[in-house]
């Protein structure tokens, strides 16, 4: 509230000078632009708008007009426009950071994720030492499925590996979805410092794809005990169904797949097609087979 009183002040003031100094001569886009800003502080985005504007056709050259427009169009959600007034100050600047971490970051907005790599490739061209922005660039890039891009990215920047989580996070799932045997550290390194059970499911499920079923089936259990029953991703029927799929892959006689299959049923699991993929796992007992046929008949008749 004081900061906002304080904004309120200047802007009288402001508007003071303003009308005085419009008494004897053309305001100038200085003025415009200090008026703009005003009302941008506290949150009167319309006004602000218009006031920058002026300031901006007042003198073309004043790219902090442009730049605060393209901030203005951001807030609005007129992504597209706000990323159009940070290009334009790019064919003008090209070396203008502000400019360049905005329309990079506004390109993610408006779904081109084509140009906000190339951006971020310039960016971090530009900036190297920036993690956020490393980070920002990987995630594009994962987001666009060029996983070996964005590790390769991510191993620019060791010490935010070592530190945040987030960008250790990103990192692991780049090697996950590879199918790296390195991913199996790397996940393994956050879960020793964070406790997450989205990380530890992936983490589990990356166990079981390079068949390390063992840990996996530990780590899908400690999943189990860290998710609440609210939760969706993961959600509990899934690990159920995980915890079963292992259990019949690393011991096809025991009984224990069965029970958990119907543990995982029980919470909701209702994907026909891949409870009838586990009839194909090799060695699957008879008795295994027919108690899986009979949760799927009887999934078919409650249906």
């Amino acid at each position: 509230m004081k900061e906002k009183a304080v904004s309120l002040l200047i802007l009288f003031s402001l508007i003071f000078l303003f009308l005085n100094s419009c008494a004897g001569m053309a305001a100038s886009a200085e003025e415009y632009y200090a008026i703009g800003m005003a009302y941008f502080d506290i949150g009167k985005y319309d006004e602000a708008e218009m006031w920058l504007n002026r300031a901006r056709q007042a003198d073309r050259t004043m790219t902090a007009s442009t730049y605060n427009l393209g901030r203005l169009a951001f807030e609005k959600q007129r992504y597209k426009e706000a990323a159009a007034l940070f290009e334009s100050i790019l064919e003008k600047d090209p070396y203008n950071i502000l400019a360049l971490k905005a329309a990079a970051y506004t390109r993610i907005k408006t779904g081109d994720l084509e140009t906000a790599s190339r951006h971020y490739s310039r960016l971090i061209a530009l900036v190297p030492e920036s993690a956020d922005d490393g980070y920002n660039h990987a995630l594009v890039l994962y987001a666009m499925e060029r996983y070996s891009e964005a590790e390769n990215v991510l191993n620019r920047y060791p010490f935010a590996l070592l530190e945040n989580k987030d960008t250790m996070l990103l990192y692991a799932r780049s090697q996950k979805a590879q199918n790296k045997i390195e991913a199996v550290d790397s996940y393994a390194n956050i879960l020793s410092i964070y406790s997450d059970p989205k990380a530890r499911y992936e983490y589990a499920q990356l166990l079981e794809y390079h068949e390390i079923y063992a840990r996996s089936l530990e780590e899908y259990r400690q999943t189990l005990t860290e998710t609440p029953a609210s939760s969706s991703d993961p959600a509990r029927r899934d690990i159920h169904f995980a915890i079963a799929r292992v259990l019949l892959t690393a011991d096809s006689e025991n009984s224990e797949g069965v029970t958990e299959l119907e543990y995982a049923i029980n919470d909701g699991f209702d994907d026909i097609s891949l409870i009838d993929e586990l009839l194909n796992i090799k060695g699957i007992s008879a008795e295994n087979v027919n108690a899986i046929r009979g949760l799927v008949n009887d999934m078919r008749i409650s249906e």
